[in-house]
């Protein structure tokens, strides 16, 4: 009886198949026994019985008696019953397993992703450039507006849902996410967009404390309620923006430069790096010679919050220091 609760449980490929694979081993048993000269041994029988139900019947074995003849009958209609049932079942639900991949409402299954909120043109791009590294993470999407995945190609899990509530980020399996970034919404003004931002990093924050957040904010007056909900690094796009114009308007072609420093894809990699225990008391000027030797150009440094680029060629620098270098 309890096994009998367990099985209706299963899902109807797995009911429909264990019936059909039950019911031609015990035909192929009964045979076996009912027609001995005939199907010398058990596997014989089931040979006979799985030729007969899938109607292919090869004629190498077939039953002189009546009984073995209602049983090749039974074969044929559960044939055409069952197993027309389990391969008809089997497709519909290859096809619903698709579908609901296209549509976003198929669970995320995998851990160590990075998982990207917001679609727009930012995050389009962000998510081509990522699948052009050396070794490309999970990556998954989560979007409200989005009716389909716009990566139909399989690189991208898409999920459809907003992305605060508790069900969409279960269903992305952010407890196991190493990555979030949380871009703004295009469709609501600079205010609303920032509120959701920050509703959408507590809520990210409060199911995974350990995931490294970065989030897009738009205003200013923002920025410290971003941080103060958990983000780990903000993105200040308007500002950004506005430093890359002034640039360009004193120094003439310089968001090119900027845009190819930023492109780890195409151009250099400008990022920052821990010291190591060996650089620990040498000059600013003396690590930087150092570093020119394994092709990397030391820009500055990071002391938590603090960034110095270009500092004196005497600064000491120790383990604590972050270094902000170019390498190829």
């Amino acid at each position: 009886m309890a096994f009998y609760r367990i099985f209706l449980r299963w899902p109807l490929v797995g009911r429909v198949l264990t019936i059909a694979v039950a019911i031609i081993v015990a035909a192929g048993v009964i045979i076996h026994f009912l027609e001995p000269a005939t199907f010398p041994t058990i596997f014989e029988g089931i040979w006979w019985a799985v030729i007969t139900a899938s109607t292919v019947g090869y004629g190498d074995y077939v039953p002189t008696t009546l009984q073995g003849r209602l049983i090749g009958l039974m074969l044929i209609f559960a044939g055409a019953g069952f197993l027309t049932t389990y391969f008809a079942t089997l497709a519909a639900t290859a096809v619903t397993h698709q579908n609901a991949y296209l549509d976003g409402k198929e669970a995320f299954k995998g851990n160590h992703h990075i998982v990207i909120i917001g679609w727009n043109e930012r995050s389009r791009a962000l998510i081509q450039h990522l699948s052009l590294l050396k070794d490309p993470k999970p990556i998954l999407l989560i979007d409200e507006s989005l009716h389909q995945n716009p990566f139909s190609d399989g690189t991208v899990h898409f999920i459809k849902g907003v992305p605060y509530q508790n069900e969409t980020l279960q269903k992305g399996n952010a407890q196991q996410a190493d990555l979030v970034l949380i871009t703004a919404d295009p469709d609501n003004n600079e205010r609303q967009a920032d509120m959701a931002t920050i509703l959408t990093i507590i809520a990210v924050k409060g199911m995974n404390p350990n995931i490294y957040c970065l989030a897009e904010i738009l205003t200013e007056n923002q920025v410290e309620n971003a941080k103060r909900a958990g983000a780990d690094e903000l993105i200040h796009t308007n500002q950004l923006a506005s430093f890359a114009m002034l640039n360009s308007l004193l120094c003439h072609g310089m968001s090119e430069t900027v845009m190819f420093l930023l492109d780890h894809v195409n151009g250099s990699h400008f990022k920052t790096i821990d010291m190591e225990n060996e650089w620990d008391g040498l000059t600013f000027q003396q690590l930087s010679n150092a570093l020119i030797q394994k092709r990397m150009l030391l820009l500055g440094v990071k002391r938590e919050e603090d960034v110095m680029i270009n500092p004196p060629p005497e600064l000491t620098m120790k383990k604590s220091f972050q270094l902000i270098i170019i390498s190829d």
